[in-house]
């Protein structure tokens, strides 16, 4: 097993961070502002989890056994006076414990997950999901991204970019946040894809 580290956790009810994703947070609640603070001072990042039980606000939630390192990216202030993060999805983690501060802030015990460092290529099955991605990125870009034409044979890569751009419910995505392997994570994309476009038949039938 990988060495334990120490992470701050930002429970989130409605979303589900997945690596090389951005995401925008505001933060009002001491607990988290003094998360951010700690943050700022020594580098570091801070754990992004789904929730399981409890809520984003109040009393401590309970967290999904998996999240994703988040990194701030940019800072700034709302109109409301509140503070604004743009932050980045990094390393996939694993809780093995949490333990709760008095301010109520989670901290866990988490073991970052393996990636394959070798970045597995895309395999000829999974050719149509990149293509696919090709056509998410110019719609969402409006033609101003325009990503290295490597990435799309790079399994991982695709796998995450998609599990981020398509309409997938929370216990989807989280079930594709928590798969070690890029090409198990592309086959249940595909799956899904495909048992949509039987439903759509289905429908117009």
């Amino acid at each position: 097993m990988a060495d334990l580290t120490t992470l701050p956790l930002f429970p989130l009810q409605e979303t589900v961070l997945v690596p090389g994703a951005a995401l925008d947070l505001r933060i009002f609640e001491r607990r988290y502002l003094d998360m951010v603070s700690e943050c700022g001072r020594s580098g570091s990042g801070f754990g992004i989890c789904l929730i399981l039980e409890g809520n984003e606000v109040g009393l401590p939630a309970t967290p999904t056994a998996f999240g994703t390192e988040a990194v701030i990216e940019d800072f700034g202030t709302t109109p409301e006076g509140l503070l604004s993060l743009r932050v980045r999805g990094q390393r996939r983690f694993h809780v093995l414990r949490t333990r709760v501060r008095d301010s109520g802030l989670v901290i866990a015990d988490v073991y970052f997950c393996n990636e394959d460092a070798s970045s597995p290529r895309l395999r000829p099955e999974h050719a149509l999901l990149a293509e696919l991605l090709r056509r998410i990125l110019e719609q969402v870009a409006g033609g101003n991204s325009d990503p290295e034409p490597s990435l799309f044979e790079d399994a991982a890569w695709v796998s995450w970019r998609l599990s981020e751009l398509l309409p997938l419910s929370h216990a989807q995505r989280q079930g594709l946040l928590q798969l070690d392997d890029p090409h198990a994570r592309l086959q249940q994309l595909l799956d899904r894809i495909a048992d949509d476009l039987d439903q759509q038949d289905t429908g117009d039938a």
